[in-house]
């Protein structure tokens, strides 16, 4: 039986994620804007021309056209080609985590669902329900058969929408704003549902710790205010592929000093 190079296995992973990546830009596109993903063709946002095939080559078109439209000139985020390194990246990472496995396409596809909803909260301060509230059934489902098992899915995903909804309403009756939308309610609510509750424990202190780090360094450098709104949603995305990973040994480090 003739055994696969294991290189020749990173490198097609590699590859259907850039590929996967490209698929995420149109999603991260069109979600806010309620447009479907699958049609029309992909176009420039721009002059609205479709685009050809090769202009579609992940990472590489936007290299070979320096970054702008064909046809307009029209500068094209750099924000393109970075979700599709990411999205390559996330797919060779979850291979050499998990292997070619059920977790580890589990995995991959949740990690590209942090992916968006971390570009489009960035972007637009919303995380659309499409991804969040579907996330929630489809990641319980998914834990009847595979870790982190169906007990710790529920709990998970009752303390992750329970306690942001208890923090936004306790923020909202003391100073009289909201101070959390409920899209990251449903987020951590979806990701309880995916990694179990002890995951979407760190994931909340991981983004919680990292969000007040950029605050106070936007305050200091005078770039934001008291008031400003900061996309908590991106740092909840963040959260949870750091946990995703690595959430155990946290767990386990940070219980280990209470006993």
């Amino acid at each position: 039986m003739t055994t696969v190079p294991p290189a020749l296995v990173v490198t097609f992973f590699a590859a259907f994620g850039l590929i996967v990546g490209s698929f995420l830009n149109v999603c991260i596109y069109r979600l806010p804007l309620k447009q479907s993903i699958v049609w029309p063709a992909s176009r420039c946002t721009a002059c609205q021309r479709e685009l050809s095939w090769f202009e579609n080559v992940p990472v590489l078109a936007w290299l070979a056209l320096g970054g702008r439209c064909r046809t307009c000139k029209a500068r094209v985020s750099a924000m393109y080609p970075i979700v599709e390194l990411v999205t390559g990246a996330l797919f060779v990472g979850a291979y050499l985590l998990y292997g070619a496995t059920p977790l580890g396409f589990v995995r991959i596809a949740f990690g590209c669902a942090m992916i968006v909803l971390f570009v489009i909260d960035l972007q637009h301060r919303i995380l659309p329900n499409v991804i969040t509230v579907t996330g929630v059934p489809i990641g319980f489902a998914l834990s009847l058969f595979l870790p982190p098992g169906w007990k710790e899915s529920l709990i998970g995903l009752a303390i992750g929408g329970g306690v942001l909804y208890v923090i936004g309403e306790a923020y909202y009756r003391l100073r009289g704003i909201d101070g959390l939308g409920m899209g990251d309610v449903k987020m951590l609510a979806m990701i309880g549902a995916f990694l179990g509750w002890r995951l979407t424990l760190v994931t909340l202190i991981f983004a919680s710790f990292t969000g007040a780090l950029v605050g106070v360094a936007l305050l200091t450098s005078g770039r934001g205010g008291m008031k400003a709104a900061l996309p908590f949603g991106t740092f909840l995305a963040v959260g949870a592929v750091v946990a995703a990973v690595a959430g155990d040994q946290i767990f386990t480090w940070y219980v280990s000093f209470y006993r």
